[in-house]
């Protein structure tokens, strides 16, 4: 056993540092720092009931005895999930790499060049494969995307659909049945009218829309929608089509037959199954929906020298901008997961993944040559992965002898339907056709068939793709593991992740994710589950689920939690929904106001507006604090139709708000539920909690609070508490009984949504316990407060309690440094990357400030190097402001400065290289250079190049500056 205990390593201050901290606050303890800071009628009085804390060795033990409980069969499930093979040299170099998973979403472009560029290649191969002119940089899963193309084709529905109320969208009953859950709970709340039927009912009219078709359908069948498509246009009813990327390389994309949008699950690019997630979606549209397309995507623009850069374009359609003018609340992408599903196809190219599409299309023509010889019927006979035979009364005999041979196949009515994938062997197909032989007592003999049977995909009924793939040379130059591995690496060279330095970012939470929490997830008895396998052979992810489940109850004060949620975003969606179905149910469904601070985050506002609710904003006083007196007036003023209150504790200002439990009393006199944005929970855990504060509902990023680590930008969680009276309206799921007592429906495609990341925050509660989780909220206070009191001399904090100190982040502010030097926040983020570290959240929640959070896993010595970083750019601006440093050639307005610059024979800054590139001793130790310098922005938007661009469009882009 190690001397020191999980907690001791999670935790970044030992016991001398946390001293000499708390002396250069002025307490005596952590507990009387906390007994000023967190107000006294909030603050639980006994520890929390949860197991003690387990050493790593003892834990990794357990859980592999838990993981034994799951049973691994050959699943051949389909319904959008599919084994397959991740390559080594992908698993060991990005998913199980902290310079991947560690780091934040790009918005800092200069340091994340390297993930962008990969999201990048994937827009590209999503374009090429689905044959659209524009992707997004990933979504949440399929359903959830296909959810966002229906509400992007209807909140941009032309003039004439809208003078006539044109409300229908069409669903084809093939669609995968978790996508229809999923959409059924998003259309009602916002007016949409869902008709799901059998697409030979289907007539096009004025009435719709919008229709979505599935490609190929659930039951594998593969149909030519060009027709259709084209009667929908002439009815002026946009197309989405729900695709299978592996036969995308096989079909004729639905860009070429008249698609309007395509979206769809990149899992079996290398992704494991993992439960049902987290995997990567894909959207891709049109360019004319470029302004209206959710999620973020990536362009190419150019830094201030010319060279080409990567950013995220197009930020203005984002929701944290448009709040309850926005018409998705995604803030977020599957990052970690799509540079898989990119890097997949950059290792396979063109030719290998054809290789492999033709591989499992042969399989499965293979296994319906051979059943049809034994008498059987193949319901349809185009088809790419997924054979559905009519068996008769033999399904039961089918279905026993299957799990005795440890298969998993779908099963309807009289239907077996058997989806084949990568990992498929020749031997695999005799042995289930063999089932069925036995079934019928007939003998059999198997040959390899001709992939040009008759009926199989053939160029006479248009489905055969012609279109060449992945042309670009950076799916055909990696072919060597050696090549493939230096282009991981060059990539991962370009990002500043968690592995190199802090990353204080305000509101985001960067903690350590910890190596014992990280390796289950390659466990093959965790990450090749089917999500839909019978629950008896995922024993152990139940077992998992229910102890998780528990923890977050205990730690939340709730009665129930959901964790289907698979992003904080759907989370707030997933919350506000219960309360919905609580009032409806109530008959209280009039209900449709929703109170919300100035100071909320912007996702707030915008689910709000998707829950099919009306925002109204209340104020902030002078202090950052909710204005109790103007809540209370608008909370009486829309008594009659009051649904709830959206509210971040402590506050997006990093302020344990005294009048917390006051709002809530407020709001449920006025017959409003309170929402708790859980952003901040992990300055509540074991102090206390939103059920003893008086909340409904709380969402809980569990890539914030409980260390499921960035990715980049994905994957996160965001799980819901709620108290009793919401339980039964938290979300179920069409193909597995989440709970028998729950009536929502789905808000995401997965049972329990990215199931698989569940084992990190598992893991980081059952290895720090109680004890632990609580000192990582006391520990996060503490840092926080020792930054403040070293920073606050130089910096204004914008916002603190009333005894003074901050919660567990603090805001800087920078807003007079304009006037004084010229000077920006966002110059001082730039600067930050010469000392080598990535900046604090830059104009949020205040325009002109920089919010700093630097966690419980920081030590004093990585504080005091930021802190020291900090204030050296603040004698860098008093040296403009003195008029010592020119006004705007300066080491700040030029940063950051990249090595390139650097080394170059001509120096022409009035200050020297080594200030530039060299500004304080440490860096010499671990410098980082970033592989470009400031990115234009305005450019990269004026120019739109959303795909990997061929060497005459660089030279167009450089050309023009």
């Amino acid at each position: 056993m190690s001397y020191y205990s999980f907690s001791d390593r999670h935790i970044g201050p030992d016991s001398s540092e946390t001293e000499s901290m708390l002396n250069r606050i002025g307490v005596k303890s952590i507990d009387e720092l906390i007994e000023q800071t967190i107000p006294n009628d909030i603050r639980l009085k006994n520890p929390l009931n949860i197991p003690k804390a387990l050493d790593e060795a003892t834990y990794l033990r357990e859980l592999r005895a838990v993981a034994a409980k799951n049973k691994i069969f050959r699943s051949y499930i389909g319904l959008g999930y599919a084994n397959t093979m991740t390559p080594g040299v992908i698993q060991r170099n990005i998913l199980e790499n902290p310079g991947w998973y560690t780091a934040y979403s790009p918005y800092q472009a200069e340091i994340a060049q390297g993930r962008m560029e990969a999201l990048l290649n994937y827009q590209t191969m999503i374009c090429d494969l689905t044959g659209m002119e524009l992707a997004n940089a990933s979504l949440l899963d399929e359903a959830t995307a296909a959810a966002e193309a229906m509400s992007m084709l209807f909140h941009s529905r032309s003039k004439e659909k809208k003078s006539l109320n044109a409300n229908k969208y069409f669903v084809a009953n093939n669609t995968l049945p978790q996508t229809i859950d999923v959409l059924v709970t998003r259309a009602e709340p916002i007016g949409i009218e869902l008709v799901i039927d059998d697409l030979s009912n289907f007539k096009a009219n004025a009435d719709f829309f919008g229709a979505q078709f599935q490609y190929p359908g659930k039951d594998g069948e593969v149909v030519n929608y060009s027709s259709i498509a084209a009667s929908c246009h002439l009815n002026d009813i946009r197309v989405v089509v729900a695709a299978d990327i592996l036969a995308l390389v096989l079909l004729t994309p639905p860009g070429e037959w008249g698609a309007d949008v395509v979206v769809g699950n990149s899992q079996r690019f290398g992704v494991p199954l993992g439960y049902g997630g987290p995997h990567a979606a894909f959207f891709a549209t049109k360019e004319e929906y470029k302004r209206d397309i959710p999620g973020r995507i990536i362009g190419v623009s150019i830094d201030v020298s010319g060279k080409p850069a990567l950013r995220m374009a197009l930020q203005t359609r984002e929701q944290h901008i448009k709040r309850d003018k926005a018409t998705s609340n995604i803030c977020t992408a599957q990052v970690l997961l799509a540079v898989m599903a990119s890097m997949y196809a950059v290792y396979h190219g063109p030719k290998g993944l054809n290789a492999i599409a033709q591989q499992v299309h042969l399989r499965a023509v293979t296994f319906a040559d051979g059943v049809e010889k034994l008498g059987f019927k193949v319901v349809h006979h185009q088809f790419f992965d997924t054979v559905k035979i009519n068996v008769g009364d033999k399904v039961e005999a089918i279905r026993t002898a299957a799990l005795k041979s440890l298969f998993n196949f779908r099963y309807e009515d009289s239907h077996v339907i058997i989806a084949f994938d990568e990992t498929t062997l020749h031997e695999d197909v005799t042995e289930i056709i063999s089932l069925f032989a036995n079934a019928v007592g007939k003998p059999y003999e198997l040959k390899n068939s001709d992939l040009k049977l008759k009926g199989k995909l053939n160029d006479t009924d248009g489905l055969t793709r012609t279109t060449p793939i992945l042309q670009h040379p950076v799916f055909n130059t990696h072919r060597s593991e050696t090549d493939m591995l230096r282009y991981i690496k060059k990539l991962e060279n370009r990002d500043l992740s968690l592995n190199q330095s802090m990353i204080a970012l305000g509101s985001c939470t960067m903690k350590l994710n910890a190596t014992s929490e990280m390796m289950p997830l390659s466990w093959p008895l965790w990450s090749g589950i089917h999500p839909f396998v019978p629950l008896d052979q995922a024993a152990g992810y139940q077992q998992i689920i229910r102890e998780l489940e528990e923890y977050l109850c205990t730690i939340t004060g709730f009665d129930a939690v959901s964790l289907q949620p698979n992003s904080g975003a759907q989370g707030e969606y997933a919350g506000l929904m219960a309360i919905r179905g609580y009032l409806i149910a109530k008959g209280q469904g009039h209900r449709n106001i929703v109170l919300i601070p100035q100071s909320a985050h912007g996702t707030n506002p915008a689910s709000a507006v998707m829950a099919g609710w009306s925002v109204v904003v209340t104020k902030c006083d002078s202090l950052g604090n909710v204005d109790i007196q103007d809540l209370k007036e608008k909370a009486d003023k829309h008594k009659d139709n009051l649904a709830a209150v959206m509210v971040t504790y402590p506050s997006t200002h990093g302020v344990y708000e005294e009048g917390i439990r006051e709002l809530t009393k407020i709001v449920h006199e006025f017959g409003g539920q309170v929402y708790m944005d859980g952003a901040n929970m992990n300055a509540q855990v074991g102090l206390t909690s939103p059920g003893m504060i008086g909340a409904d509902v709380c969402h809980l990023n569990l890539h914030k609070t409980f260390a499921i680590p960035h990715g980049g930008g994905g994957p996160g969680m965001g799980p819901i508490g709620v108290a009793a009276h919401l339980a039964p309206y938290l979300s179920n799921h069409k193909v597995v009984n989440v709970n028998k007592e729950r009536i929502g429906t789905a808000v995401s495609a997965a049972p329990w949504g990215s199931a698989s990341i569940l084992l990190i925050s598992y893991g980081y509660i059952r290895m720090l316990g109680s004890e632990g989780v609580t000192n990582a909220t006391k520990y996060a206070i503490l840092n926080a407060n020792y930054m403040k009191a070293r920073l606050e001399k130089h910096y204004p904090i914008l916002y603190k309690g009333k005894n003074g100190h901050v919660a567990h982040e603090m805001i800087l502010d920078c807003r007079a440094f304009k006037q004084s030097a010229g000077i920006e926040a966002i110059d001082i983020a730039k600067r930050l990357i010469d000392y080598g570290f990535h900046a604090p959240t830059v104009a949020f929640p205040v325009a002109g400030t920089l919010m700093v959070e630097p966690t419980e896993s920081e030590s004093k010595a990585e504080l005091d190097r930021f802190v020291d970083a900090m204030i050296a750019i603040r004698q860098e601006i008093k040296a403009i402001e003195d008029g010592l440093a020119d006004k705007h050639d300066n080491v700040l307005m030029n940063a950051p400065h990249t090595a390139e610059e650097v080394m170059a024979d001509i120096w022409s800054h009035l200050y020297s290289r080594k200030e530039a590139a060299y500004p304080a001793s440490w860096v010499a130790d671990n410098k980082f250079w970033p592989f470009v310098k400031r990115v234009d922005n305005a450019y990269g938007d004026r120019n739109l190049i959303c795909t990997c661009p061929d060497i005459s469009e660089y030279e167009q882009a450089t050309a023009t500056v």
